[in-house]
């Protein structure tokens, strides 16, 4: 009887493992999910008209610059956060002096008739820039003019700079051009070679054809590059339809004539925006608008305290400037370095619209409403009261309107003072003729933060330190980050910058724009960034795609009890 119970107990426990065997056994379905695929024609109605597709020649034309962007590559590119990261050059470095550069192509980097991209076609290029050929500004032709190129080999190259320069590698983004089709075309004639118009570079996609109707140019079709050495794009074909202006653009789009639509304007937005069959894509621009402060000029001394330029910033009330009258196109400015930069310091002190808080910074000050009546607070017989310079144009017009409503319930006083903006800059700004400018600071194609040129106190005469700020303290953060090239030591001087910045406010941040572009909802994996410069849009555009595959996955099924 013993030996038969062993067995029975064997026997049940011998169930209950195959019971519970089979009860963690779930059923298996197979499900398909979809992956980008190889394929589709990608079509933009792209603002602007086409001048020549070569990158020395498109600095004041966008859109030949957003086609230049999918054809030619730079040495280097910058990521989203304006870190420098690799492009032709699969390899970089630099001395610890932060003079010499060395860069190493890549092994795979081919143009698109076959030949090899050399570090002979980098130096012809740098040569290019710096003739009276290119349309490349005369700081950056200067720049080029003061450093030493030397060939290492067919596939490495060296640039050995003056002096410290860690900003440099925003000048190693420029698009590079085939030595073997160019060398015999003389600088000075090269805005009428034939290559633009038939480009050859070593981009994500290849030149094939232009469009033309009635003897004009009305766009271009590039086809995808099979031998990019980084990532074959997925769209096969993209087709760039040029368009007056946005609302064109967008008509087209309704029409079915595109996909895509390169910018949104106020006009546009709000129509695009009901458009169910379209995204809408906004980005910061390279931009910040402000108010310049003159601290250096006697006719408004009090400009020269902290505590009147904090009570002024804490008098604008920006959130109505941004929603009513950028109607929503810009962001909230909080310091002098963009948001999203890697230098950005995201815990600066911000100024919320509090009328309150600057009225008691100027009681602090010593500034009241004088006795014998009156609505401007004074000190000494010093009255708050001066000239706001501003742009012309509408919308720095209904800025400036507001900025003196703001100011004007806090009793301080502004006289609005409309001027064209070239004289704005030309005969206030530079001159340092004024008391207070309604202003924009564009930093386009630097994705390097670098403020030196704005606030250091080298720039006050003569450069573009146009406040005349004059801060020892920020000044050195300021010659310290722009010779180090250790990115982390970079972050905390500039940290420590904007922290300075903000406690002593020598101008006000107002807004930082941005820009909005359309497409449709069809094309998948477009990402959104900020910009550094309006072709960034299209820096990920190896990542679209229009077509889809199936994958097979198999999936365990749950089970539900009887």
């Amino acid at each position: 009887m013993k030996k038969l119970r062993w067995q029975i107990l064997v026997v049940a426990v011998t169930i209950v493992i195959v019971a519970l065997l089979l009860l963690s056994q779930q059923p298996v379905s197979i499900i398909t999910l979809p992956e980008a695929a190889p394929g589709g024609i990608y079509t933009e109605a792209l603002i602007g008209s086409m001048g020549r597709l070569n990158p020395m020649l498109d600095w004041n034309n966008s859109a030949d610059r957003d086609i230049n962007r999918l054809i030619f590559s730079g040495l280097m590119r910058f990521d989203s956060h304006g870190l420098p990261q690799p492009d032709l050059a699969d390899a970089w470095g630099a001395s610890a002096d932060g003079m010499i550069y060395n860069f190493s192509l890549r092994q795979n980097a081919f143009w698109h008739d076959g030949q090899p991209v050399t570090s002979d076609d980098v130096i012809f290029t740098i040569e290019l820039i710096k003739s009276s050929g290119s349309l490349f500004p005369q700081d950056i032709k200067d720049l080029w003019s003061q450093v030493e190129v030397k060939k290492l080999n067919e596939k490495t190259l060296q640039i050995r700079l003056p002096e410290p320069f860690a900003p440099f590698l925003d000048y190693a983004t420029f698009g590079v051009l085939p030595k073997h089709l160019l060398e015999t075309v003389p600088s000075d004639q090269l805005a009428n070679a034939e290559f633009n118009l038939q480009p050859i570079g070593s981009g994500p996609y290849k030149f094939d054809r232009l469009l033309t109707s009635g003897g004009q140019i009305t766009g271009v079709v590039l086809v995808a590059n099979a031998d990019y050495y980084i990532q074959t794009p997925f769209i096969e074909q993209v087709v760039f339809r040029f368009y007056p202006n946005s609302a064109a653009g967008f008509d087209a789009y309704k029409q079915g004539e595109v996909l895509g639509i390169s910018q949104l304007t106020n006009d546009t937005l709000e129509p695009a925006l009901r458009e169910t069959t379209l995204s809408v894509y906004t980005s910061r621009l390279p931009q910040m608008g402000l108010v310049f402060l003159n601290l250096n000029d006697p006719s408004v001394p009090f400009l020269q305290s902290e505590k009147v330029r904090r009570a002024l910033l804490f008098g604008v009330n920006r959130n109505v400037i941004v929603s009513h009258i950028l109607n929503g196109q810009a962001i909230v400015a909080d310091g002098p370095i963009l948001p999203g930069s890697w230098a950005y310091y995201e815990d600066i002190e911000q100024f919320d619209y509090d009328p309150d808080a600057a009225t008691s910074l100027l009681i602090e000050e010593g500034y009241v409403i004088p006795a014998g009546g009156g609505d401007v607070r004074a000190k000494d017989g010093q009255f708050l009261t001066f000239t706001l310079v501003h742009p012309d144009d509408t919308i720095h017009t209904q800025i400036a309107q507001a900025i003196q409503s703001d100011w004007a319930l806090i009793g301080v006083k502004i006289e609005l003072q409309a001027v064209a903006y070239e004289r704005l800059v030309n005969d206030f700004l530079t001159t340092r003729n004024y008391q207070a400018a309604l202003a924009d600071m564009n930093t386009s194609r630097t994705p390097d933060p670098d403020p030196y040129l704005f606030w250091h106190q080298s720039e006050a005469t003569g450069g573009q330190n146009y406040s005349q700020w004059d801060n020892r303290t920020a000044s050195e953060f300021l010659e310290t980050a722009r010779t180090s090239a250790d990115f982390s030591e970079r972050a905390r001087l500039y940290r420590n910058f904007q922290v300075v910045f903000t406690k002593d406010m020598p101008s006000l941040p107002l807004y930082y724009p941005v820009y909005s572009y359309g497409v449709d909802v069809q094309v998948q994996g477009v990402q959104v960034a900020p910009m550094y410069d309006l072709s960034d849009r299209l820096a990920l555009i190896t990542e679209w795609y229009l077509i889809t595959r199936r994958t097979l996955e198999q999936t365990p099924e749950p089970t539900t009890a009887p």
